[in-house]
């Protein structure tokens, strides 16, 4: 366990705990469980992103039950949408649609437009990946139109980190999936135009876009976005980035190209001195 996570589970066990099992108002009640629902939601993130899966579902459950009880739907809706994002990861697409469909009702009238671009987004990639288009391009509509209202500012609500650019890069994974390369590729461009944040997140989004290239024929194309991929991931820590890698490693090892051969061996290197 890494330090910050091992930290925030401390203060979850030893501090927060023994506030929970004592007595409180109601009004006090709401505002405790909601705060330790964002607490264990963050744990449980944290937990998935460094591939330990069982107990990121553990804690997305406590973050869920929590945030119900304290009536709060935003941070209710997030934390099953983490456990519908866990279930596409891991292939179980029945359970990602339903909990999908779960957190774009919860989270569906929040006021946070991010929000609600961000629960819509998750249902759309669900509906793709279980062969419903027609689902998935709906919610991809409501999604743009959500985001479309939000404000370009840093929010203060538990979803409002949801960047334009972030609903970008998830809507090209779902036009991928549908087959429209066209749009996947444009929505890529305007995720990385838009700007990115995070390291971590620019290197998942330059991953796709090679995915992209690829599959349009543009090899010389896909190679040199792969290659920035291989720049952006050194020395980053992410379950996300280590399985983009091993997926384009996959990938470059039928390619005869000697380019393609020499960025595996840059991949390969960099990963297993990171292992």
């Amino acid at each position: 366990m890494c330090p910050q996570r091992r930290r925030h589970h401390r203060v979850l066990v030893t501090e927060v705990r023994p506030w929970l099992e004592g007595s409180y108002t109601e009004t006090v009640g709401r505002d405790l469980f909601a705060a330790t629902a964002e607490l264990a939601h963050l744990v449980g993130w944290m937990s998935g992103d460094a591939g330990h899966q069982g107990p990121a579902q553990r804690y997305y459950l406590h973050s869920h039950r929590l945030a119900a009880e304290a009536g709060a739907a935003e941070t209710a809706a997030t934390a099953l949408r983490g456990l519908a994002d866990q279930a596409l990861d891991l292939g179980h697409v029945a359970t990602a649609v339903r909990l999908a469909e779960a957190a774009d009702r919860t989270g569906g009238t929040v006021p946070e437009p991010k929000a609600r671009a961000y629960y819509a987004t998750t249902h759309a990639r669900a509906a793709a990946a279980d062969h419903d288009p027609a689902t998935a391009r709906a919610r991809l509509t409501a999604a743009h139109t959500a985001i479309g209202h939000a404000d370009p500012t840093p929010g203060t609500s538990w979803a409002a980190h949801y960047s334009p650019s972030r609903w970008a890069h998830e809507t090209a994974r779902v036009h991928h999936r549908l087959g429209d390369l066209d749009a996947a590729e444009e929505h890529l461009h305007h995720a990385l135009h838009l700007g990115i944040d995070r390291r971590r997140t620019q290197a998942q989004v330059t991953a796709d876009l090679g995915h992209v290239l690829l599959h349009r024929g543009d090899l010389d194309a896909a190679l040199d976005t792969w290659t920035r991929f291989a720049d952006l991931a050194t020395g980053i820590r992410s379950r996300r980035v280590t399985d983009s890698a091993a997926d384009i490693a996959a990938r470059l090892a039928t390619l005869p190209e000697p380019r393609a051969h020499h960025l595996l061996d840059q991949l390969t290197t960099t990963f297993d001195h990171a292992s």
